[in-house]
């Protein structure tokens, strides 16, 4: 059977395809429903340069313009609110209004609204994200723990550019430095040393602070100062922090209560008190970043009021000093009727030149004697304590501590008439101590009844070197034991001596050394004897971490 194949005319199709489109023009046209517009979005990332902001947001074609708002706190309050026609601003002076800048080296957030032209459909509000400023381009050094403590801060710079001339503080809610607490003239010494010491602050108190040269401000740092190691408010305190007047430590003493404490301004000389004292009482330098401590000076000596009964005396961090070692000391009572100190306290102190640093005699008793964290040097022949009457009932040191310190050129250690309770020697450097057969312990009162420290004496964790041959004689040995101690029973752990050390024949205390360094005390120490500086040098003593004043040791 034979197909065929059908081809419409072309006629035809143009003719079916015009109804087709008469059709389809029939239908009614379809509008869509204006919608809000969408979210600001970012075209690029926030960026900060120095203390502006760049916000470069895609640009909506249908948005009439944007509102931009700025916080520091996530929202909860607004720094300020832009209205703007455009997608890109850069948040500085020009945009935020004259005399507004962004602050520096600080967290900012960023959200913005899209608006139309009928504001029912501006978009929702967008949170773009935050970024942080940049720190300010400061000369100044960012302050450590180091640098606060509870009145003062140590504010260091870069010297670089035009000299440092004012520093002013701030409270940390100021934060566009706008009203100073306080103002600072920066002496030239401070300008080219680069470091300045504010003084005045409060305890526990935050402060920024910043430097300037002339009006212009090259840097500023948050210092948060410490608690107050001394409440100066307190009615048992009398403040002399501020006071420079020589006299002022003798007058406080005169009209203190029982148990006041007296604080002293560091870097200044007081004369120690001459009327005999009758009270406790503790004198103690101020926390301070002067480099020096506070001075007890003395052409004489103090005195304990016959017949006081005394808690306690207490000096701590000061420097207690003699014109003439010689003839000065701080204590030198000699009382007919008993008079009584329970407890004497040296505490981070420096004790130098002075003939002894406590001898008593007659009735004077002292019960507890200690010695801590110090640096005792250039002491004469009545060395660190002498009890300087015979006899039962008379003069006594019941117990002595001397630890964490250093003592040198010392020219006699403890001298005692009578009976003594208990020694304790730990963790000190020692050296020159004694003259060439000189005299460490003396115990000098009637034997077997009042020659002996009868709980013992016990010497650990500490380093002994030679003599003080103070006349270059080339002698070194010293006197152990010079009298008494016949029945006094010696521990010693943990402690050398140098072997340039030797005792005088005849002298030895028993079994001391109990370990021995095989070379001389100028290969062991820095420079012990000009500089007094007891740092260890021979990394290979097998005692210089855990062995000496800690001041000295070598620190793992």
């Amino acid at each position: 059977m034979k197909k065929f194949k059908y081809y419409p005319s072309k006629a035809l199709l143009l003719l079916f395809t015009g109804v087709l489109l008469v059709l389809g023009s029939c239908e009614e046209e379809e509008i869509f429903e204006e919608t809000r517009l969408f979210r600001p979005v970012l075209y690029q990332d926030l960026k900060a340069e120095l203390n502006t902001i760049i916000v470069n947001m895609v640009r909506f074609k249908e948005a009439t313009g944007y509102t931009v708002e700025v916080s520091r706190d996530s929202f909860l309050t607004v720094d300020y609110t832009l209205k703007v026609d455009t997608n890109y601003l850069v948040l500085n002076e020009a945009t935020l209004g004259a005399g507004n800048t962004l602050l520096w080296n600080t967290l900012y957030q960023i959200q913005a609204t899209a608006h139309a032209a009928d504001p029912a459909f501006d978009s929702k509000v967008s949170l773009l994200g935050s970024v942080r400023t940049e720190r300010f381009p400061s000369i100044m050094n960012i302050p450590t723990t180091t640098d606060v403590i509870d009145r003062e801060a140590r504010v260091t710079w870069k010297v670089q550019g035009a000299a440092v001339t004012k520093i002013r503080t701030f409270t940390t809610a100021d934060l566009g430095l706008k009203t100073p607490l306080k103002e600072f003239d920066v002496p030239g010494s401070a300008q080219a040393a680069g470091e300045f010491i504010v003084t005045g602050l409060a305890p526990s108190t935050g402060y920024q602070i910043a430097i300037y040269s002339g009006e212009t401000v090259r840097g500023w740092e948050t210092f948060t100062t410490k608690a107050a190691s001394i409440d100066y408010t307190a009615s048992n305190v009398i403040n002399l922090s501020e006071s420079e007047d020589p006299t002022a430590v003798a007058t406080a003493v005169a009209s203190a209560n029982d148990g006041d404490m007296i604080v002293v301004k560091r870097g200044v000389q007081y004369n120690l008190p001459t009327v005999p004292l009758d009270k406790s009482i503790t004198i103690r330098g101020s926390l301070s970043f002067a480099p020096n401590k506070a001075i007890l000076f003395t052409t004489g000596n103090w005195n304990i009021a016959a017949g006081a009964t005394i808690n306690h005396i207490r000096f701590i961090d000061l420097e207690l000093k003699g014109e003439d070692i010689g003839g000065d000391y701080v204590f030198n009572p000699d009382n007919k009727t008993d008079t009584r100190v329970e407890e004497l306290t040296f505490d981070d102190c420096i004790i130098n030149n002075l003939r002894g640093i406590i001898r008593i005699r007659s009735k004077v008793f002292l019960k507890n004697y200690t010695i801590n964290n110090c640096i005792v040097y250039r002491i004469g022949d009545y060395g660190v304590l002498t009890a300087d009457t015979d006899g039962a009932g008379n003069a006594a040191m019941d117990n002595l501590v001397i630890k964490n310190s250093t003592l040198s050129k010392i020219k006699a250690f403890l001298t005692s008439r009578t009976n003594s309770q208990s020694i304790l020697i730990d963790a000190c450097t020692i050296n020159e101590f004694a003259l060439p057969d000189g005299i460490v312990f003396r115990w000098r009162g009637a034997v077997g009844t009042l020659s002996n420290v009868l709980n013992g004496i016990t010497i650990t964790n500490t380093i002994w070197g030679p003599a003080w041959d103070e006349a270059k004689t080339g002698k070194l040995t010293v006197r152990g034991i010079y009298a008494g101690l016949e029945a006094t029973n010696w521990t010693m752990t943990n402690t050398y001596a140098t072997s340039d050390f030797a005792f005088t024949p005849g002298s030895e205390i028993p079994g001391f050394p109990p370990l021995a360094y095989s070379k001389k005390s100028s290969d062991l120490w820095v420079d012990a004897y000009n500089g007094l500086n007891f740092n260890i040098k021979d990394t290979g003593f097998s005692g210089k971490t855990n062995c000496g004043d800690p001041r000295w040791r070598v620190k793992l």
